[in-house]
């Protein structure tokens, strides 16, 4: 089969479009014929080995793991004797941790939900990564309640495209931070309020909020502070620089934190399965590359420029 591998760390000229060894599921495992995946900045951070630190995870010298892909969607070609949850045919999506730019992928059945049965497989395999650290950013750092006043900074990008549509479906009143060619999108996505960021600062207007969830990690600790209010949480899903993370950890006190590293819980998985086909939640998909395009997608994504997701699809012969 084919699949996207890297033995090097650097830019997306080090991704290899090459032939490998189809997998063989495990006994707990389900080997996935991938129809579409999607880039995460896991991906590109993977890549390049960066920051420094994650080497400690990723390999010092060298990837330890040469795959990359962590959203799938796609049908089930084969189970192992101990699964009970998929059949061979099921149409699935989630999240397989590495892989996903492939043919073929295997992955834990405790990782894979059936795929919506209103959503291609391009929108399904748009959704684990990004919506699942919208959810628990929102619901379990945030702690997100009806009747709120909620900001998504970075609203347009993957995560805050789910973050909007994900609040508004708690009853909150919502308001987007985006760069101006992506206020209409933003507004079309269910925000009930959308700032320019290249011409207004909303930390230091006289708006406040119960609840802020930065996307992209660029925020100030005072102007988070000064934005929130007095019982208000930051929750903050990324961030742009080593300084930024220091920062919030030795300033952010209680009321501005970085969420958890988002994790693949099944039950969310399936909520989130609930609000794709119930319609609240409608994946934003910005472009589509094909397998061999893959190093060109994520060149994409590293530009922070994408409305939405960017998506990769698997043609079969």
């Amino acid at each position: 089969m084919k699949a996207i591998l890297f033995t090097e760390y650097g830019s997306p000229d080090v991704l290899q479009y090459k032939d490998v060894e189809k997998p063989v599921p495990g006994d707990n495992e389900v080997l996935i014929k991938v129809y579409a995946a999607s880039a995460n900045p896991l991906d590109w951070h993977s890549m390049r080995g960066a920051p420094f630190l994650a080497r400690v995870e990723f390999g010092l010298q060298k990837p330890r793991d040469p795959r990359l892909g962590a959203d799938v969607a796609g049908r089930v070609e084969a189970v192992g004797k101990n699964v009970t949850q998929f059949q061979i045919g099921d149409e699935v999506f989630g999240d397989i941790f590495k892989g996903s730019f492939a043919e073929y992928a295997c992955t834990s059945e405790k990782l894979l939900a059936a795929k919506p049965a209103n959503s291609s497989y391009e929108a399904a395999a748009a959704v684990p990564v990004a919506a699942l650290t919208a959810l628990q950013g929102l619901r379990d750092k945030g702690q997100i309640r009806s009747g709120q006043k909620v900001l998504i900074n970075g609203a347009s990008g993957g995560v805050g495209t789910f973050a909007v549509q994900i609040a508004k479906s708690y009853g909150t009143e919502v308001t987007g931070v985006c760069s101006t060619r992506n206020l209409e999108l933003v507004r079309s996505i269910g925000a009930d309020h959308v700032i320019d960021y290249t011409k207004e600062d909303f930390t230091n207007n006289d708006q406040r909020y119960d609840l802020i969830f930065d996307t992209i990690g660029n925020l100030s600790v005072s102007g988070c502070q000064r934005a929130l209010s007095p019982n208000g949480i930051c929750s903050i899903a990324g961030f742009t620089t080593m300084f930024h993370l220091f920062q919030v950890m030795l300033f952010g006190g209680k009321k501005v934190g970085m969420m958890e590293t988002a994790k693949v819980d099944k039950k969310d998985l399936l909520f989130i399965k609930e609000l794709l086909e119930t319609g609240k939640v409608v994946p934003v998909i910005d472009r589509t590359y094909k397998l061999n395009e893959t190093a060109e997608a994520i060149r994409y994504l590293e530009t922070s420029r994408a409305r939405g997701k960017v998506v990769i699809t698997v043609e079969h012969k």
